[in-house]
């Protein structure tokens, strides 16, 4: 896919791995946001949000394949200025800067492209950041403090859904669990002589 399946690469990687942006943030983030900590680790700033509309820049971190996609976008595309994600021409020159419809479009294709089941947009990412979290057992705060999410409430469902594909509670007819409940019970016998 060239040119094109880089800068969605690196699109997708930093819209989820980078928080499970919104796609207006997405295309809010410039060149000139992206900063190099270490070979491994690049930061990127979000100015203006929908829950922070003050504009001060606010950094998120990105890590191992997000860096490696993102690095290989902006050296390909030849990119020192303006806007990261940017539409490309037929002759494959990188244009303006990509609108949120278009980050929607690109979601919706590179799904298709992988045959993954379901409706998918560009929220999907959102959503689908904080649900991997919780099935990681990612503290709350933490992936709060990633998402930029204000309300507990709203970001709850989703990470409440992720939690419980990890919970043991789910799995209690696994055969560990159901050999563990056929195991023959030891009684233990306390100081007054019972039994418990």
């Amino acid at each position: 896919d060239g040119l094109r399946g880089m800068r969605d690469r690196a699109l997708l990687l930093l819209a989820w791995s980078g928080g499970g942006r919104r796609r207006s943030e997405v295309v809010g983030v410039q060149v000139e946001d992206v900063r190099r900590l270490d070979p491994q680790t690049w930061t990127y700033a979000l100015g203006s949000t929908k829950t922070h509309m003050t504009g001060v820049r606010r950094e998120k971190p990105l890590r191992g394949e997000a860096v490696v996609a993102l690095q290989a976008w902006i050296e390909a595309a030849q990119l020192t200025e303006g806007a990261l994600f940017r539409r490309l021409y037929r002759n494959g020159r990188p244009g303006p800067g990509l609108t949120p419809d278009q980050v929607a479009r690109i979601v919706q294709r590179r799904a298709r492209l992988a045959n993954l089941p379901g409706d998918w947009a560009a929220h999907s990412l959102r959503s689908g950041f904080v649900t991997e979290a919780g099935r990681q057992g990612v503290p709350l705060g933490e992936v709060m403090a990633m998402t930029e999410h204000r309300s507990v409430g709203t970001v709850m469902g989703y990470f409440q859904a992720g939690a419980l594909l990890s919970s043991r509670a789910s799995d209690l007819l696994s055969a560990d669990t159901v050999d563990h409940a056929r195991a023959p019970s030891r009684r233990v016998v306390l100081p007054d002589g019972g039994t418990g």
